[in-house]
């Protein structure tokens, strides 16, 4: 951890889609009410291409259809700071279910 006291880290591989990062921030963002500060520390940076439906081979790559970011074990999704635990504890597991993945809460020490 970086910036914050409270952090959300990611225990699984996937593919993170902008959709599911954006909210997790509007979870947490809700849940602390102006209180503290929230740092998104991942990043959609991977364009996935979907072909249209019942197209002929042939005739190229299909067009970008959403952004990705790739998220390895260990990984640091959103950190917080300037909130009580208990407020953190609560914003960051809501967050965490909107991830597909496995996450745990941390604490820096």
């Amino acid at each position: 951890m970086c910036f914050g006291r409270y952090a959300l880290q990611a225990l699984e591989p996937a593919w993170i889609t902008s959709r599911q990062i954006e909210a997790g921030r509007r979870a947490i963002t809700r849940n602390v009410r102006r209180g503290g500060k929230i740092w998104v520390r991942i990043f959609p940076d991977k364009p996935v291409t979907v072909r249209p439906t019942e197209t002929r081979m042939g005739s190229g790559k299909g067009s970008p259809e959403y952004w990705v970011a790739v998220v390895k074990p260990g990984r640091i999704l959103y950190e917080m700071g300037g909130v009580a635990e208990n407020i953190a504890r609560k914003a960051i597991s809501i967050a965490a279910s909107k991830m597909p993945i496995r996450t745990q809460f941390i604490i820096s020490g």
